[in-house]
Order: C-alpha cells, then structure tokens, then sequence
C-alpha cells in the first residue's frame, strides 16, 4: 500500500495529470491518458516508457495472478 501523502503529490508524467490508485492490482492510473503504471516492491514506476493501455488491464492482472 502507498502512503497517502506520497499519493496526494504524485502525478501522471505524461499529461501531469492526477493519478488514481488501484490498491487491488497496486498500480497507479492516469484516466486523461489512459494508461497505468506498475508498482514495484512500493515503489511507483512513473515513466512513460513502463506506461500500459488501460485497454489491456484486465488480461494483464489475469496473468500476473496466474
């Protein structure tokens, strides 16, 4: 789980939009540029680079959980 604090400053660094946390799937979600980004042993990967299509989010949680 992310810290509140820290939550409440990050930002999408694609759009500088703000970012929704899916505490189920632990990623952080930019809805402007629909895309999520991956948390990795707590720690929030914001680069554009490591950005996903929210479009492919479901299949992907099904593979990690499998």
């Amino acid at each position: 789980m992310l810290d509140r604090e820290l939550l409440s400053i990050l930002a999408c660094p694609k759009c500088k939009g703000d970012l929704l946390y899916d505490e189920q799937r632990n990623i952080l979600i930019c809805q402007s540029c629909k895309v999520y980004y991956p948390i990795e042993d707590g720690i929030p990967i914001l680069l554009i680079d490591y950005a996903k299509p929210l479009e492919g989010l479901e299949e992907d949680y099904r593979e990690k959980k499998a």
